[in-house]
C-alpha cells in the first residue's frame, strides 16, 4: 500500500531543552513531535515515577464506591464481579476480585460472612457486557451487591431493571457516556458511576483502561481499611497488560503505568499463572517490551473469549499450582494458535473477494459465512491495513448477518452506518471501528448504498508515513540509540520514531531467511558514511527493485544488533523511493 510521506515540523527550543535535560536535541524534537510541549511535560515523560500517578480520589465517584464496598465486605454481603470477555475486562475483574477478597481478609470477615465471585459474559452467548440475565441469575443466587469492571455505563435499561427488582450496582467503566439530543449525558441508575469520562470527572486523564480505573477504585479501597499502597502495587503488572491490549496512547500515566509493569514483569512476574504464559510463549529470560503484550501475551489471552471462554484466562491468573498454571496457559497458547490459522484462512478469502468481486469499492463490505464471528474485526482490521481501504467483515449468525468494520482516519464509520441505519438491525462503533447485524437479504442494498454515500476521493486511501526528522547517517552513534531506548515503550500515542536520510546508495543486497522475508545490504550516503541495514518484507520482490535504482531516499531506525557477543549499529529500513535508474 503506498504511503504520504509525513514531515514533523513542530517548534521548541530543543538546543535548551536539550541542555536542560541533559538528552540531545534530536530526543527532545521526538518527544515534541509527540504532542508534549513544555520542558517540565518532558521531564515527567522521561523520567516520571509511580509516586507520579494520579490520586485515585479525583475519579468521579470514586471514593463513594469504595466506602459502598467496605460496608458491604464488612456487613458480609454478597458481592458479583461482572466483567468482559477482552484482555482488559478479565484483568480488571482479576484485580477486583483478587483485590475484593484481600480486603475481606483484612477486616476479619470469612469466607462463609459473604462471597465474593465473578461472571464474565460470553462473546456470543450474552454479548458485552451486563445483561438481563446476568442480574436475573444475580438475583437467583442471593447477591447483594453487583460491581462491573469494563462495561455497564450504557447499560442504562438492564441496570434500571436491577434497581426495579432491588439489586445494588456499582458500575466501574471507561466507555464514551451516552448523550441525549439535547447533549445530556445518559447515566444507568447505580449507587455509584465510576468513569474518568465523565463531564464532573477531576481525573486529569480520561484514556485510561477499564482495569486502571478498577486498579485505582482498589487503591480508595485499600487506604480505608488499612491495607498498604505494596499490596496494591501487586497488580501492576495486569494495569499495565490491559493498557496495551486495550491499546491505550502510551503516554502520561499511561507510559508510567507500562513501563514501570514491563519493568516488573522483565525483574520476575508475581502471578504464578502470567509468569507460565510468559515461559509457554518462548519469553522467560528475556526483555518483556510492549510489543510482547500486545502481539504475543495478549493475543493469548483474548484467545479464550474468542474461541471458548474469557473465563479460561481468568482461571490462568488465579492458578497457585504450578503444575496447573503451566497447563492452562498452553491451552490459552494452543488456542491462539488456533485463532492465528483461522483468521489466516479468513485474511486470504476476504482479500480474495476484495480484488477479485469488488476491486472499485471504496468501502468494502465482505461476507465470509463460515468465519468464526469473534475474528471478524481481526480480519476487517488486517484488509484495511493490506489493502487501505475500510472494511466491514460479515459472517452468518444465529439472527442474520453479524460482523464488524475497522476504518481510516478519511471515513468516518459510525456515520457512515448512521447513514444506512434503515438496512441495519442492529449498530454501534465509533469513527475507527463499529459493530453490527442486518438481515441477509439486505447485503447487496447494504454494500451499494455504504459505498454511494462514502464520499471518499483517491487521495483518501493514502497512508500517512510521519517522519520526525531527517537525521543523516554521521549523526548516528551508539549513546544516542541507547538514550533513544528512553522513549520506550513504543506504541499508540508513542509511536516508534521514524527518521530519513536522502539520496543514498543501497549495496551488498542479500535475501536471507529461512522464509526469504529478510534483505540485508548496506546504506551509503553521499559523505562516505556507511552502514550495516535490514529491511523485512517480500525480500525476492524488494531485491529485484532496489537494483534498478542508483540512489533511494529511505525512512529508518537505527538499532544495536548483538550477534555472537559484538554489538554492532544497524538501520531498520521501513520504507524506500527510488530516486535515479541504475
Amino acid at each position: 500500500m503506498e504511503k504520504r510521506w509525513m514531515l514533523h515540523t513542530k517548534r521548541a527550543d530543543f538546543q535548551g531543552i536539550a541542555r536542560d535535560l541533559g538528552i540531545d536535541p534530536v530526543t527532545v524534537r521526538i518527544i515534541r513531535n509527540r504532542g508534549i510541549r513544555e520542558e517540565e511535560e518532558m521531564r515527567r515523560y522521561l523520567f516520571g515515577t509511580l509516586d507520579d500517578l494520579y490520586d485515585p480520589a479525583l475519579l468521579p465517584q470514586g471514593e463513594e464506591a469504595a466506602a459502598l464496598l467496605r460496608e458491604a465486605i464488612s456487613r458480609g454481603e454478597r458481592i458479583r464481579i461482572v466483567g468482559d470477555y477482552d484482555i482488559d475486562g478479565v484483568c480488571a475483574t482479576y484485580i477486583l476480585y483478587r483485590g475484593l477478597l484481600q480486603v475481606r481478609e483484612a477486616l476479619g470477615r470469612k469466607e462463609a460472612e459473604g462471597g465474593i465471585d465473578y461472571v464474565i459474559p460470553h462473546r456470543i452467548r450474552d454479548g458485552y457486557g451486563i445483561n438481563r440475565h446476568i442480574i436475573e441469575k444475580a438475583l437467583s443466587d442471593g447477591v447483594d451487591l453487583i460491581i462491573t469492571c469494563d462495561n455497564g455505563i450504557a447499560a442504562l435499561e438492564e441496570l434500571r431493571f436491577a434497581r426495579e427488582q432491588g439489586v445494588r450496582v456499582i458500575v466501574t467503566d471507561h466507555h464514551d457516556i451516552r448523550l441525549t439530543e439535547e447533549g445530556e449525558e445518559q447515566l444507568p441508575p447505580a449507587e455509584a458511576v465510576v468513569d474518568p469520562k465523565l463531564r464532573d470527572s477531576r481525573y486529569p486523564v480520561r484514556n485510561i483502561c477499564g482495569a486502571v480505573v478498577a486498579w485505582k477504585l482498589l487503591l480508595l479501597l485499600y487506604r480505608m481499611c488499612g491495607l498498604s499502597r505494596e499490596a496494591w502495587l501487586s497488580f501492576l503488572d495486569f494495569a499495565a497488560l490491559a493498557t496495551v491490549g486495550d491499546v491505550m496512547e502510551l503516554q502520561g500515566e499511561n507510559r508510567i503505568i507500562v513501563r514501570y509493569g514491563l519493568k516488573s514483569l522483565t525483574e520476575g512476574c508475581r502471578n504464578q499463572g502470567l509468569c507460565s504464559l510468559i515461559n509457554r510463549c518462548g519469553l522467560s529470560g528475556k526483555r518483556i517490551t510492549a510489543y510482547h503484550l500486545g502481539f504475543v501475551i495478549g493475543p493469548c489471552i483474548n484467545a479464550g473469549g474468542r474461541l471458548e471462554t474469557a473465563e479460561a484466562a481468568l482461571k490462568l491468573f488465579l492458578s497457585e499450582d504450578p503444575e496447573e498454571a503451566a497447563m492452562l496457559a498452553e491451552h490459552l497458547r494452543s488456542l491462539n494458535e488456533e485463532r492465528k490459522l483461522m483468521t489466516e484462512e479468513g485474511v486470504k478469502e476476504a482479500e480474495r473477494q476484495a480484488l477479485e468481486a469488488f476491486p472499485e469499492d471504496r468501502v468494502l463490505v465482505l461476507f465470509l459465512p463460515e468465519l468464526h464471528e469473534s475474528l471478524a474485526g481481526i480480519v476487517a482490521g488486517r484488509i484495511r491495513e493490506r489493502l487501505g481501504k475500510p472494511c466491514i467483515v460479515l459472517t452468518r449468525g444465529a439472527e442474520g448477518l453479524k460482523g464488524s468494520g475497522r476504518s481510516i482516519e478519511a471515513y468516518h464509520m459510525f456515520q457512515g452506518l448512521c447513514g444506512v441505519s434503515g438496512l441495519l438491525t442492529r449498530f454501534g462503533g465509533h469513527p475507527m471501528a463499529a459493530g453490527l447485524s442486518l438481515p441477509e437479504e439486505n447485503l447487496e442494498a447494504f454494500r451499494r448504498e455504504l459505498n454511494r454515500g462514502c464520499g471518499l476521493s483517491p487521495e483518501d486511501f493514502l497512508q500517512d508515513l510521519w517522519i520526525d526528522m531527517a537525521m543523516p547517517l554521521s549523526y548516528i552513534s551508539g549513546r544516542l540509540v541507547e538514550e533513544l531506548s528512553l522513549l520506550e515503550p513504543f506504541g499508540t500515542g508513542n509511536e516508534k520514531p521514524v527518521f530519513a536520510a536522502k539520496g543514498v546508495q543501497l549495496t551488498d543486497l542479500r535475501v536471507i531467511g529461512k522464509n526469504r522475508n529478510v534483505l540485508k545490504c548496506r546504506v551509503r550516503e553521499e559523505t562516505g558514511t556507511c552502514m550495516p541495514a535490514v529491511i523485512f518484507g517480500e525480500a525476492d520482490r524488494m531485491e529485484k527493485e532496489l537494483k534498478g535504482f542508483s540512489r533511494v531516499n529511505i525512512t529508518y531506525y537505527p538499532e544495536i544488533n548483538e550477534y555472537n557477543g559484538y554489538k554492532t549499529l544497524q538501520l531498520v529500513i521501513g520504507d524506500y523511493r527510488g530516486t535515479g535508474n541504475a
